[in-house]
């Protein structure tokens, strides 16, 4: 009888631990539950991401990640602005939990941090000088006529451009879009390459200098879904945000709130997964 007690206290001890075991939840969850603040990083990319006057949370892409929170029950939220290219090392080095930034999904990222499913599908476009006296609709244009393209560094837009053929010597990468829009109104560069949202912004802000071309004249394949990101051991946080990101995604309410930074229904991405996003692109 003894022996059987003492067998059944080490079998209730080890469901015990076991139990313990099964339910700890990644780092993510467990400060967000814990009431400590949800960390988002992001450039100032407008009209994606950006700081406010009072480094408030701006542009469709923050709106959106920051509906998803709340629905999940997550209001404490920390901003933390960065350059772009410090990103995804800004994450890796634990200054932030999420990356709120409206950045693409490629293979290459895929390797380094976890994307949640796309918030949308969006195209890139060139600004050149009003005219376009170069006549440079596409990257093919850019290796035929020898001319020398600027982008922001760690824009998809660098492997784009080398994929297309052009000389790695003709490609100027920059810290930020301040520095695209001076080294073509410079001319320092004949072409500025980045999304179709920035470029149209750029033309706004400079109608008489330069213009935008057509997002329609690049390669299909150039096409790209942006998601939010994670670091690839917060799973559990990841998966959740997933299920509420799929019910708020498109809802009324989400494209009443992205609306004012330029998103419309247009940009829903589909149907299309981040794996096979990861696996294509």
């Amino acid at each position: 009888m003894k022996f059987t007690k003492i067998l059944a206290a080490i079998v209730a001890t080890a469901a015990l631990f076991s139990a313990s075991v099964g339910s700890h939840a990644d780092a993510l969850t467990d400060r967000a539950k814990s009431g400590q603040p949800i960390r988002i990083g992001f450039a100032h990319e407008i009209p994606w991401a950006y700081p406010g006057d009072k480094n408030e949370p701006l542009g469709f892409a923050n709106t959106l990640a920051v509906g998803v929170l709340k629905s999940m029950g997550y209001t404490n939220i920390q901003p933390v602005v960065t350059d772009w290219g410090g990103l995804i090392p800004g994450l890796q080095a634990d200054r932030f939990d999420i990356i709120t930034g409206g950045m693409y999904i490629t293979g290459k990222r895929c390797k380094n941090v976890a994307f949640a499913e796309p918030m949308g599908k969006f195209g890139n476009a060139f600004i050149v000088k009003k005219g376009n006296p170069l006549g440079i609709h596409n990257y093919k244009d850019i290796k035929d006529k020898g001319a020398t393209m600027v982008t922001v560094a760690g824009y998809v837009n660098v492997d784009e451009a080398l994929k297309e053929g052009v000389p790695e010597n003709k490609i100027m990468q920059v810290p930020s879009n301040t520095e695209l829009l001076a080294a073509v109104r410079a001319g320092r560069a004949d072409v500025g390459a980045g999304t179709y949202f920035d470029m149209r912004n750029f033309v706004e802000s400079a109608p008489n200098e330069i213009e935008a071309t057509d997002s329609a004249s690049l390669p299909d394949w150039t096409n790209n879904w942006v998601a939010i990101a994670f670091k690839k051991e917060d799973n559990d946080f990841l998966k959740a945000y997933n299920e509420a990101q799929a019910k708020y995604l498109g809802t009324p309410e989400m494209l009443e709130a992205v609306g004012k930074f330029q998103y419309t229904k247009a940009q829903l991405p589909g149907d299309t997964k981040t794996d096979w996003i990861c696996s294509n692109r």
